[in-house]
């Protein structure tokens, strides 16, 4: 992916496609600030969700970003950090 920018759709869409969307998970209207636990994604699934975020726009993530990214608010903002930063593969 060739994209600079980083948005809640673009999260919605690997979470989705990628970690499996939990069936009671309403990732509807604005999620930013809800927790990845209330919306039904544990460790293993945001791991998986990392992984495919690097994989998609070339980037590394911080090794504990599962630590400190709690809500999607959290993690768009540290890739669209790393985004601005540039590509590092």
């Amino acid at each position: 992916m060739s994209s600079t920018e980083f948005t809640l759709d673009n999260l919605v869409h690997i979470l989705r496609e990628g970690a499996g969307a939990d069936e009671s998970a309403d990732l509807g209207g604005d999620i930013r600030d809800t927790d990845f636990e209330s919306l039904g994604y544990e460790s293993l699934a945001l791991l998986e969700t990392i992984g495919r975020i690097e994989r998609e726009y070339g980037i590394t993530l911080d090794d504990d970003i599962l630590a400190s990214a709690g809500t999607p608010g959290q993690l768009i903002d540290a890739v669209g950090a790393q985004l601005a930063h540039g590509r590092t593969d």
